[in-house]
């Protein structure tokens, strides 16, 4: 039964929506701390130490993290494999190459492929720079967050990175909330204007939070 809904094309594209959903609620919830850096180093230092700690003495430290870690992890693997998968049936299902006119994709759906390419690759460009510090234009410093994070977006190379893949998540996720809700059978024709004023706002105010903080660095707002 698994094996027969993975492998139809509504299988998939429930999956890269049930994926999204995680995914978005950890973008919120991840934006809200990005912006506890505006309240100086000893807030957000200790937000990331919290990050660690969350669970104790239950959960041993750092438990709960790994375990975001690994859903988030699960959830953007799934997601991108179905994408690729829906992608190569769609080249599939397109006319023979003897046909002269062929119907090209929407914009909508080309956003969403190389959106999803630039956010891929910003995804190991991110855990390489502010986790693991493997990157990290300055010398990186476990446990102080504040300082990492000032450090990367104090270099120009670190701005445009982070910008023009939060540009791309603003689209991506306009056009994949909306596409996810008919998926997942909220959306509706009397639903639809409201779904995708949501869509537009939830969009505008990640890409916005995400972005205000290397403008703060390089405003001086943050330093």
């Amino acid at each position: 039964m698994a094996r027969t809904v993975w492998d139809s094309t509504v299988g998939k594209k429930t999956v890269m929506a049930v994926s999204g959903v995680i995914m978005l609620m950890y973008l919120v919830a991840h934006v809200i701390g990005n912006l506890k850096i505006f309240f100086g180093p000893e807030e957000f230092n200790h937000y990331g130490h919290w990050l660690r700690t969350v669970g104790e003495p239950f959960m041993h430290y750092e438990w709960t993290l790994w375990l975001i870690r690994v859903v988030l992890a699960g959830a953007v693997v799934a997601h991108a494999v179905c994408a690729y998968q829906l992608s190569r049936r769609d080249i599939k299902a397109r006319p023979s190459k003897y046909v002269h006119r062929k119907p090209q994709a929407s914009y909508a759906t080309r956003t969403m492929r190389w959106g999803g390419i630039i956010l891929g690759l910003f995804i190991v460009w991110h855990v390489l720079d502010l986790t693991t510090g493997t990157v990290h234009s300055g010398g990186f410093q476990a446990g102080h967050p504040y300082q990492n994070v000032v450090d990367t977006f104090s270099t120009w190379y670190g701005n445009v990175i982070y910008i023009v893949a939060m540009l791309a998540l603003g689209l991506h996720i306009r056009h994949g909330f909306w596409s996810a809700a008919q998926t997942l059978g909220v959306g509706s024709r009397a639903r639809d204007r409201a779904l995708k004023t949501i869509a537009d706002v939830l969009a505008l105010l990640l890409t916005a939070g995400f972005i205000a903080v290397p403008v703060g660095v390089m405003t001086g707002v943050v330093s």
